[in-house]
């Protein structure tokens, strides 16, 4: 007890760290940066362990349990804060993540709550803790806060609107006072906090009868590319909803002179919500919103095709012969699918234009792309883009219902030589990066040529060309770059004659070859350096001789038909006499 009483007369004044800053770091680096609910779970009931065994506050032993709780008059060490801290936390992720598992098991809800209610416990503990005199100001408005946090999302999960948006509403107010208290580096977290609050209170809103809630919401899910936490379902099944029940009076869409009907649900819904992405896409922030943005419209454009397709299949018939024996145009049905698909295309050519500005300007600012280290845009990336551009207009001609659309086909045909026209332009460009001065010239000439194609035949689809690149501005730059090629094709044939002298030319030598001659030859400080040839040219070697006996056949040989057959003569006698020694 001395020792008790020596550490509380201590820890008199606790100063712990900021709750939100932890709560944070923990989520940030032990799972949740990846959604990953069960890593951070297991990662705060290690952390309990090892606080309980480093304050010696064990819940009994391994043979039995004994409950303790944290009081004001233990509490000497703000770590026993932390200890609630954590129960909070484990019970907060499991919760989340039965949240996810809960999409396809939905008996796993009630669990959910339970697990939401004691975080809720855990925080009213630390809230009721923190009113301590030990406890310093800023704690105690963050305990507060992460009550009414923790609060709000057990009401909402319970469908409790105005409780949780009261909860919410606290929560928001407490953050927004601490930020203005602190320094901006301080304020961030708090700043952060309140924007993912934002959604959840505007929802409360709309669920309580707040009709203007739901344009805030849009706003909100496309500004960020989608909610998340518990109010990414219910806000994609709350937009899905409010677009049905517009869809319900729509059942038609005209375009360019006829209407169809719209019986599929999928495409009625996607084409309520048409033009408020396109708002969105229109008042995009940056260029990496707008590409999100982008690659969200496609994707619906997408589902709806495929909508269409599946209704297409069952009738093939139909659809081989999809021209009408009394009007002579495509079926209502196919008219249908070319519509989305050239909204489709259309949309893939803007963002794709979209891009090719933004690589314009990095191409302007590229030197200083180049002292900062980054990789730097080439005129070949853009000559792709227009590329696929190119492609999908010739996609867009070949629509169904549109071959004989002759204004169509003559919007279509002009907007191409306007994208010609600018890929030919950075072909040009291209080239004169490599010093090809004839070459760029003759692109330039076809650029022009492309331009006042434009011009000449773009006087009824004015309209229709406002939202592509000014061909005029091209005309002018083009007419710059002729003459700064003109002037460096010039400077570089005087720069080839003044630099052709002996101790400047190359004769292709090897270093090897030509220690006894001076010349200048940047490539030895290169990675492509000649020092000898390799592999070695082959040399002429004597050869082994071969030996051919040619006089075998001009040698006489001498008779020996004597001694044959004196052989043949010799019989019993002569073997007689070779056995005892007797010679002939």
């Amino acid at each position: 007890e001395r020792g008790a009483g020596t550490r509380r007369h201590r820890h008199s004044a606790l100063t712990p760290p900021a709750v939100l800053q932890i709560v944070k770091e923990s989520q940030q680096q032990h799972g949740l940066r990846h959604g990953d609910f069960q890593r951070y779970r297991g990662y705060c009931s290690r952390r309990l362990r090892r606080l309980r065994k480093t304050l010696n506050f064990k819940m009994g032993n391994r043979h039995k349990f004994t409950g303790r709780k944290v009081t004001e008059e233990i509490l000497s060490d703000n770590r026993y804060l932390l200890l609630i801290l954590m129960d909070a936390e484990r019970a907060w992720s499991y919760a989340m993540q039965l949240k996810q598992e809960a999409n396809t098991e939905p008996r796993k809800r009630f669990h959910l709550l339970s697990r939401l209610r004691k975080a809720v416990k855990h925080a009213e503990e630390l809230e009721r803790l923190c009113e301590s005199n030990r406890v310093d100001a800023k704690t105690k408005l963050e305990a507060q806060a992460y009550m009414a946090y923790l609060t709000g999302m057990l009401r909402f999960e319970h469908q409790e609107w105005k409780a949780a948006m009261e909860a919410f509403n606290k929560c928001k107010t407490i953050y927004e006072k601490l930020a203005n208290a602190f320094t901006e580096e301080q304020a961030v977290l708090y700043n952060q906090r309140v924007e993912e609050i934002s959604p959840n209170i505007r929802y409360c809103a709309y669920n309580i009868g707040d009709q203007s809630a739901m344009s805030e919401l849009m706003q909100m899910r496309l500004r960020s590319g989608g909610a998340e936490g518990l109010l990414a379902e219910k806000l994609e099944a709350l937009i899905t909803q409010t677009r049905a029940k517009q869809a319900a009076t729509m059942s038609e869409v005209e375009w360019r002179g006829r209407t169809v009907p719209v019986k599929i649900d999928k495409v009625r819904i996607f084409l309520l919500g048409l033009a408020d992405n396109e708002a969105a896409i229109a008042q995009a922030e940056n260029e990496e919103t707008k590409e999100r943005l982008f690659e969200s419209l496609l994707s619906e454009c997408r589902d709806a095709i495929q909508a269409v397709r599946e209704d297409l299949k069952p009738d093939q018939k139909q659809r081989e012969h999809s021209l009408e024996n009394d009007s002579g145009k495509v079926s209502n049905i196919q008219y249908l699918h070319s519509y989305l698909t050239y909204i489709k295309l259309s949309t893939a050519i803007r963002r794709n234009e979209s891009m090719a500005k933004s690589l314009q300007k990095a191409l302007l600012q590229q030197q200083r792309s180049e002292e900062d280290g980054k990789r730097t845009p080439r005129p070949q990336d853009l000559i792709r883009l227009y590329d696929i551009i190119l492609q999908n207009l010739v996609e867009l001609t070949q629509l169904p219902g549109l071959e004989e659309d002759k204004n169509f086909q003559k919007e279509i045909g002009l907007k191409t030589l306007v994208y010609k026209a600018y890929r030919c332009f950075f072909i040009a460009q291209s080239y004169v990066l490599v010093k090809k001065w004839s070459e760029a010239l003759v692109l330039y000439e076809r650029v022009l040529k492309y331009a006042r194609e434009v011009q000449s035949g773009a006087g009824a689809y004015t309209n229709s060309l406002k939202e592509l690149p000014d061909v005029q501005d091209l005309i002018t730059q083009v007419n710059a770059e002729k003459y700064s090629l003109q002037a460096a094709a010039i400077l570089d044939a005087n720069d080839a004659h003044e630099t052709e002298s002996p101790s400047q030319v190359k004769d292709g030598k090897p270093l090897s070859e030509r220690f006894d001659t001076f010349c200048l030859d940047p490539s030895l400080v290169s990675k492509q350096v000649s020092l000898v040839h390799f592999p070695p040219g082959f040399q002429p070697v004597p050869c082994k001789p071969l030996f051919f006996d040619l006089a075998l056949n001009h040698v006489a040989f001498p008779p020996l038909e004597d001694k044959v057959e004196q052989k043949a003569k010799s019989g019993l006698t002569g073997y007689i006499k070779g056995i005892f020694g007797f010679k002939s």
